[in-house]
């Protein structure tokens, strides 16, 4: 198998890439101590049998650039066909302010096909490549050189599946005519802001039973802290401190260095030195944060007046859509948007584009008593009323 370590090998396999439709790619990156992935092996192919049709390009070479990578990802003549794509487009974005257009996510497409929620490559394999696929070099370094044969060849699998993958789903999206619930999915993965975390938002990742504005405008500028601090070095946000630290010391609001040498949970390294005092500026500045500027926490949700009943109806009608749609019934709706559209909410997700389709205008239906919901057998009727 070959492997790309220059820009011109890397544009000659693009160019070659160009007069196909489409071209599969997967990552192999490391995170365990950094904030952003380190991008260690790209691995691509195209549609064909050959031995060159598929490739691994190393991206830790000396004499290698990336711009011929990305100037494929730019032609929209050309599908880029990737699995569970969301950490790949990541580090692209991240690398160099790129998505790939068109792309085709097949972790996505599998899930409207009926393959169920957030079904593996190993299983997309095993059902429609009927191939096995070796994972005995998962755990790998993949910063490490030089690879072994295996690793390669586990890594190159990685794409040569995916084509026909691609292939069986592409071909039952349009049978099917679900190719826009694709589309419509994939406009999140290719948004930037759903790779950019930034400081002042970090607070509402933290998972806290306290609701106390003043505690949580605590939380809110320990957290600020932490992502830049973690951002700006590119460490871990775990190096920093951890979350249960982060909850300790918005319970005792530290002062001073001697107070911070109290804490259990804290890390010894940020006991002193600038993590130190960014905590304590942090605490002080949540103390000396005006009432109207504190942090409220959306309960509109915990006061909704659900109907029980409706929402029990709610329900079984998504279960009779979605065997009949061969859909999971989370990927629709989780129940706390069902118990939403009992109580009279309209702004949930289940409402709206492919779901409304499949499961949203009947859901308004019932709720408006304009259908009923009848047993025929084992299944479940839909009846209009009068």
């Amino acid at each position: 198998m070959k492997t790309l370590t220059t820009t011109q090998d890397l544009a000659a396999f693009c160019e070659r890439a160009r007069q196909h439709p489409y071209v599969t790619i997967d990552t192999e990156f490391i995170r365990e101590r950094t904030y952003y992935s380190k991008l260690c092996l790209i691995q691509m192919a195209f549609p064909g049998d050959g031995e060159d049709d598929a490739v691994l390009v190393d991206p830790l070479a000396d004499d290698l650039s990336l711009e011929p990578l990305y100037e494929l990802f730019r032609d929209s003549k050309v599908v880029k066909v990737f699995h569970a794509a969301r950490q790949d487009l990541e580090i692209f974005y991240v690398e160099a302010g790129v998505f790939p257009e068109p792309l085709f996510d097949t972790q996505v497409a599998a899930m409207v096909c009926g393959f169920g929620e957030q079904v593996g490559y190993e299983t997309l394999v095993r059902k429609i490549a009927k191939q096995p696929l070796d994972k005995s070099s998962r755990f790998t370094d993949w910063a490490r050189r030089p690879l072994t044969e295996a690793q390669k060849t586990y890594a190159l699998a990685d794409v040569t599946h995916l084509r026909q993958i691609y292939e069986h789903l592409a071909d039952k999206l349009e049978k099917t005519g679900r190719a826009h619930w694709v589309a419509e999915e994939l406009r999140t993965l290719t948004h930037p802001d759903t790779y950019i975390v930034k400081p002042s938002e970090a607070w509402q990742r933290v998972k806290t039973r306290n609701t106390s504005p003043r505690f949580l405008a605590i939380v809110r500028e320990l957290a600020r802290f932490r992502e830049g601090y973690a951002q700006s070095r590119n460490i871990p946000r775990s190096r920093v401190y951890k979350d249960d630290a982060m909850l300790e010391l918005a319970s005792t609001k530290p002062q001073n260095m001697t107070d911070l040498g109290r804490s259990r949970l804290l890390l010894r390294e940020a006991r002193r030195g600038e993590i130190a005092e960014g905590i304590l500026k942090a605490v002080q500045e949540a103390q000396n944060c005006p009432q109207e500027d504190l942090p409220k926490v959306d309960t509109s949700r915990d006061k909704l007046q659900v109907n029980p009943a409706l929402a029990d109806l709610l329900r079984v009608l998504l279960k009779a859509k979605t065997e009949s749609a061969g859909v999971a019934s989370r990927l629709i709706a989780p129940a706390a948007d069902l118990d939403a559209i009992a109580a009279g909410q309209r702004d949930v997700s289940a409402l709206s584009g492919w779901r409304r389709e499949v499961f949203g205008e009947d859901a308004i239906r019932l709720c408006e008593g304009e259908i009923a919901l009848a047993a025929k057998g084992s299944a479940v009727k839909i009846v209009p009323l009068t």
